[in-house]
């Protein structure tokens, strides 16, 4: 009895474990007012406990051993200490392990349901997992509770952008900046919602806000580089310079304005220079990422043995029947944004984004047990049956419905990285249309090369690397055309430029489409366009890029090398 009473009484102000204790037998006895006030004091009372300081220290410090093993023991020593569960979480997040971040939020929202900390926590590991609907549930409960904060605002424009409602996200924009106008993130982030809906002069006002505020800021020279359109001044490359000398500049942002400063130098013919620059910037941002082209050698292989005639043969009629999708798949600037253009002008065809949901389904099909002797990918597919195999297709429809905002019949999913899930594709949804976006793989690669991607892709940033991929892409897809003969349409880029009707009826006639004069202007069609390629597939077919490569020859022997036989096999135009 005596411990009972004991643990009614209010504990010591800084006793955390004490208030916690308190906060779990109040929401028990359902005195969620007294529980929420309990857990609070618990909260503030562990900013001043020796070992979460010291855990939050090592954090900071990026010392996640540390912090990992101070955590784990104060969770076996008290499990139901909500810092400590919030911060394990964080750890999770850094190291890219976001499901367990998401487990241990919710069950830090279980305790604390008033921890808004942790809630905004719950809503950015949501939204990096493409969980944006959740995401978007858990923001708007801590808007409503402080609709004025300018992080909850930012993070709630970032979902919509995510869930592909542009207007609202600068509808957001629009409020914040005018009341806190000292964010240079949100300008930016600002510019990028408003260039996406084809408000160029906007995105252009927005972008050269955030400059004055943060002119070492490399993402937003970049921004502006990466618009294809505009020109910088000399003040401009000045600017950027002169960033460049900057004590304690990222290296995130050294090497965004090596790659705008290498946009700036080749808009004034100045190859040399610019190839400078597109090299420096491609050697610091490949330093950062850990990519292996032969493990992308090893999976184009690996692909190859699994889907053999006798495996299709095996499972034909089985899948979704739906035809709904259309896969744009190659390599990024290989004209997969021109081909979305064109078909989402027709009449029947949304237009969405690189959607990431195959992939998606890929890894968790590859998803090991945490055994190396466990299935991999291949093993795990081949052991699918005709219903699981037809509930992936459902599920893929399912997961991107979010993306769909009008009633067309068909949708347009772009993501160019799906070519290596050709065969899933095929097997998961058996009617939905395959569209191989190709371009001569010097054009390809070095645009590649020239071009740094928000994410992903990060076998881009050298030469070799970018070769060997474009080679490895290719052996792949002569696979499936031996395999699955007539399953994927080529559409090469530069017969569309030379020859646009006939190119876009055939492409029309493939995908199963009556023709219709706005496909031709494409141009015109107004709609969100979020690839690097917004602005110039808002203007006519040009030859101009056709052989731009040729300018930088003379440095792209890696290139030539690396592309080997499959530069030579490339069909003459």
């Amino acid at each position: 009895m005596a411990s009972r009473i004991q643990t009614l009484l209010p504990p010591h102000a800084n006793d955390a474990e004490g208030w916690q204790r308190r906060a779990v037998e109040l929401r028990e006895a359902g005195k969620e007012a007294a529980a929420d006030e309990a857990q609070a004091r618990a909260l503030r009372a562990s900013t001043q406990d020796a070992e979460l300081i010291r855990a939050a220290s090592a954090l900071v410090a990026g010392d996640l051993p540390t912090a990992e093993g101070l955590l784990r023991q104060r969770l076996r020593e008290r499990p139901t200490d909500v810092p400590a569960i919030r911060m394990l979480a964080e750890l999770a997040g850094r190291i890219g392990r976001y499901a367990d971040a998401e487990k241990l939020l919710r069950r830090a929202l279980e305790l604390a349901p008033g921890f808004h900390a942790a809630r905004h926590n719950l809503a950015v590991v949501l939204q990096r997992q493409g969980k944006a609907e959740e995401a978007l549930i858990e923001i708007d409960r801590l808007t409503a509770i402080e609709p004025g904060s300018p992080g909850y605002r930012v993070l709630r424009a970032a979902i919509l952008v995510r869930l592909g409602n542009y207007n609202a996200a600068i509808d957001v924009y629009d409020k914040l900046l005018a009341s806190h106008p000292d964010q240079p993130m949100a300008w930016m982030s600002y510019g990028h919602s408003l260039k996406t809906v084809g408000r160029q002069a906007d995105s252009i006002a927005a972008y050269r806000r955030a400059i004055q505020q943060a002119p070492t800021l490399g993402e937003v020279w970049w921004s502006l580089a990466n618009l294809k359109t505009v020109q910088f001044s000399d003040a401009d490359i000045a600017a950027m310079e002169q960033a460049l000398t900057a004590e304690e500049l990222s290296e995130t942002d050294r090497f965004h304005l090596e790659f705008a400063l290498g946009k700036a130098q080749e808009d004034r013919r100045n190859w040399e220079a610019s190839f400078a620059h597109y090299a420096r910037g491609n050697a610091q941002r490949r330093a950062q990422l850990d990519y292996s082209a032969d493990e992308t050698s090893a999976h184009v292989e690996e692909a190859k043995r699994l889907y053999s005639p006798e495996f299709f043969a095996a499972r034909a009629g089985w899948g979704c029947p739906a035809p709904d999708p259309i896969f744009v798949v190659g390599l990024p600037r290989s004209g997969s944004t021109l081909i979305e253009q064109i078909l989402s002008s027709h009449s029947l065809v949304e237009g969405t984004m690189e959607l990431p949901d195959v992939i998606t389904l890929a890894r968790r099909i590859g998803k090991k047990r945490g055994d190396d002797n466990t299935p991999g990918f291949a093993e795990n597919l081949a052991r699918l049956d005709r219903e699981a195999v037809r509930a992936l297709g459902e599920e893929y429809l399912e997961r991107t419905r979010i993306q769909r905002k009008t009633e067309k019949p068909f949708f347009i999913d772009k993501m160019p990285n799906n070519f290596q899930h050709t065969g899933l594709i095929h097997l998961i949804l058996p009617k939905a249309k395959i569209i191989d976006a190709r371009r001569h793989p010097l054009g390809c690669c070095f645009s590649g090369f020239k071009q740094h991607f928000a994410r992903g892709q990060a076998f881009t940033y050298d030469l070799s690397d970018i070769g060997r991929y474009w080679a490895d892409y290719a052996r792949l897809m002569a696979h499936f055309d031996e395999v699955l003969p007539g399953r994927v349409y080529r559409q090469y880029y530069e017969r569309m430029v030379a020859s646009p009707e006939a190119e876009i009826r055939a492409l029309l006639a493939y995908a199963g489409l009556d023709f219709e004069p706005a496909c031709l202007s494409f141009h015109e069609t107004e709609r969100a366009v979020r690839t690097a390629s917004s602005e110039q597939v808002r203007t006519p077919l040009y030859a101009s890029a056709v052989d731009h490569w040729q300018q930088y020859d003379k440095w792209l022997t890696p290139l030539r090398s690396a592309l080997g036989s499959a530069l030579d096999s490339y069909p003459g135009l």
